[in-house]
């Protein structure tokens, strides 16, 4: 099924063709018609599947009425749950606006940043991406106003729910209208997403694709047994011994990561961290780097993970396993992308492998399990 079937504009197809996008993926294929009818919409599917372009590219085309309106404030809001994925959303928008003959203004807000900045860019905002707490506090300095909202997207709602949005995303219901079109886009479907789904949503076009467990078919799978102070030379090891040029590391806190991090560059391995204490400008810069190959080893807290979506990531190592099975998948789903295959490494402590075995139990996957005292 090509693009052209599923009602976008000759501007539209036209920048597709420019991205090198070819084929819709079955998200797209499913969505992009029904938010087009202005549908409520729930899709549920794994993170890299083109949830974003799903939505991005019908509402740019609904907007083109709503902005001849001349509506003063922005007509579409996304929420999302951090400052990565907000400019990714941003740049989506930007990419693909700018091929209509309406120009649509999009802005990207979150904290971390100065606030004021963002209240002079709102002026004739068209499309406003946010994190839930800074709209919020836009919204109590009366800068942003939701009255004119005829769509509300929330993506990765699964993640914000999981990170304790609930409430702020109670209030910002409440000032929306009710009269809308809601999107709502996660990678599960768990009982609290059930729950917010039921009340947001009315006869919502329900698209589910693919099981995440369908995402780990290009995976290499291994782990190893290493004691929790072994765990830092073995890493160094494996990044070596491999000859690793780019390597996605996860810890579970972030005063792990900064150690790690620590420790590679005193053993010359070219290493940042990329967590929740690090100003939005460093976090930008070192995620730049990695992507772009010129940082070797990245290393990352679970609050990231859904911030950085690279193609081609050959290595993800779990430093200390996730305390869910489904974001130890989200993690190693970093990697075996676009159809590129990839290896998962896991080191597992003699206390977590009770807890590797729940994974590998809820995943239904069997993963070879090295004791690193023979290597």
């Amino acid at each position: 099924m090509p693009f052209s079937s599923l009602g976008l504009s000759p501007a539209l197809l036209k920048a597709l063709e420019d991205q090198n996008f070819t084929v819709p993926t079955p998200i797209q294929a499913d969505a992009i018609p029904a938010i087009l009818n202005k549908k409520d919409v729930l899709g549920i599917a794994k993170t890299g599947s083109g949830k974003t372009a799903g939505y991005v590219l019908p509402l740019l085309m609904n907007l083109q009425d709503s902005i001849g309106a001349k509506n003063r404030h922005a007509n579409v809001l996304v929420l999302v749950p951090t400052r990565e994925l907000a400019e990714q959303v941003k740049d989506v928008f930007r990419i693909f606006g700018k091929a209509l003959p309406q120009p649509v203004k999009t802005l990207a807000v979150y904290g971390g940043v100065s606030i004021n900045p963002q209240m002079m860019a709102l002026q004739g905002v068209n499309v406003l991406v946010a994190t839930p707490g800074r709209l919020l506090e836009l919204v109590g300095s009366n800068s942003v106003h939701l009255s004119d909202i005829e769509t509300l997207v929330l993506d990765e709602a699964d993640k914000m729910l999981n990170l304790g949005f609930k409430d702020e995303l109670n209030k910002i219901l409440a000032l929306l209208p009710e009269q809308r079109q809601n999107i709502l886009l996660s990678a599960t479907l768990s009982p609290d997403l059930e729950h917010i789904h039921q009340i947001l949503l009315h006869e919502p076009v329900v698209i589910k694709i693919a099981a995440e467990e369908d995402s780990l078919d290009l995976i290499t799978q291994v782990a190893y047994i290493v004691s929790a102070e072994k765990k830092g030379p073995f890493l160094r090891y494996l990044i070596n011994h491999h000859e690793m040029k780019q390597v996605l590391v996860f810890t579970s806190s972030v005063q792990q990561a900064d150690a790690v991090v620590n420790k590679l560059r005193k053993n010359n391995i070219a290493a940042k961290a990329i967590h929740s204490k690090k100003s939005q400008g460093a976090r930008t810069d070192t995620l730049a780097h990695f992507k772009s190959g010129k940082l070797r080893v990245l290393v990352a807290t679970d609050l990231m993970a859904r911030g950085i979506d690279i193609n081609f990531l050959p290595f993800v190592i779990n430093y200390e396993l996730p305390r869910s099975p489904k974001d130890y998948v989200h993690r190693i789903g970093r990697t075996g992308r676009a159809g590129e295959a990839g290896d998962a490494i896991s080191l597992v402590s003699e206390s977590e492998l009770h807890h590797f075995e729940v994974i590998q139990k809820k995943m239904g996957i069997q993963v070879s399990l090295i004791d690193s005292a023979g290597i």
